[in-house]
């Protein structure tokens, strides 16, 4: 990330979407526009906002297209191609889904819209509750796991979803025996790693992994690795870089995800030190109870100073 603010940043970002809004928005260009990876524009618009990008968008018009239906008398289908959709059901069922009624009828009932205006970022400087994190070089290091490709809009759906089946598979030992042998010997688990996916910035993959160590596993399990012994799991070299890693202490429900919207909200805004770097953060889990109130673990992000 560049040397602009990030609350000037995600305000950027608001304004080239107002000013884009009936055109086909790429996130990668974005990102380009904004001189920031789209993974980390993605993760931090939604954090500071509530809303992703995507789902900014279709709120944006389908509540213009509300306007358009009220004050113009437009006709449906017209609203329907104007903002993008493909079909006029498929607006219909949209427009239905967000206002609570249905293009036909709004027109009889505009009282009924459901409104939504540009966003508004402002940044507040809050004091008394400082963030526990340490900023510290580490040397490169290898994970293994189970990958996931996570659409951002459902990120926060999807990943327990994964995280579930992995526990209920491999926790009880159910797994296929190749892989069980990995996730025991690695400690798959320990690690939850979002990666970028330079292929589709819609989506990034999402590791369940352990530390890789060959010393830890036979010959045959590291040549098994190697020939990857399932298409969902992977070996990723995390490379060297300095990490901010802050710390939770608390039951897991909940917590970390406070503290991930808090590093967007709060310490990025306000850090005077340091931009988020690469394309990688990680999520480390420590052994012991995660309902605990003296449970730890911990978010690690990349970053470079300014």
């Amino acid at each position: 990330m560049n040397q602009m603010e990030w609350t000037e940043t995600i305000k950027r970002t608001i304004d080239y979407l107002e000013q884009h809004m009936l055109e086909q928005i790429n996130v990668a260009e974005l990102g380009k526009v904004t001189a920031v990876s789209p993974f980390y524009l993605q993760k931090g618009f939604a954090l500071m906002t509530g809303v992703t990008i995507g789902e900014y968008i279709r709120n944006r018009r389908l509540y213009l297209a509300a306007l358009d239906l009220i004050m113009r008398d437009e006709k449906v289908i017209d609203v329907a191609y104007h903002y993008g959709y493909e079909s006029p059901e498929s607006f219909t069922r949209a427009f239905t889904r967000f206002h609570q009624v249905s293009p036909a009828a709004i027109k009889k009932e505009p009282s009924r819209i459901n409104s939504y205006l540009p966003l508004k970022i402002s940044i507040s400087i809050l004091g008394g509750n400082a963030m526990d994190y340490v900023v510290e070089k580490m040397n490169a290091f290898k994970v293994v796991g189970f990958k996931k490709s996570i659409p951002f809009e459902h990120g926060y759906e999807k990943i327990p979803e994964f995280w579930e089946e992995f526990l209920e598979t491999y926790m009880q030992g159910r797994g296929p025996k190749e892989n069980q042998e990995v996730v025991n010997n690695c400690m798959i688990g320990e690690y939850g790693v979002s990666i970028n996916n330079p292929e589709d910035v819609t989506y990034f993959d999402y590791l369940i992994a352990g530390m890789y160590d060959e010393s830890k596993l036979t010959k045959d399990m590291v040549a098994r690795l190697n020939e990857k012994v399932s298409e969902d799991m992977v070996i990723k070299e995390i490379p060297a870089m300095e990490w901010a890693r802050f710390r939770c202490v608390g039951p897991l429900s909940g917590n970390l995800q406070s503290l991930n919207t808090r590093i967007y909200t709060d310490w990025l805004p306000n850090n005077k030190e340091y931009d988020i770097t690469g394309d990688v953060t990680l999520e480390w889990y420590s052994c012991g109870d995660t309902t605990s109130s003296d449970y730890i673990s911990e978010i690690w992000i990349p970053v470079k100073r300014k």
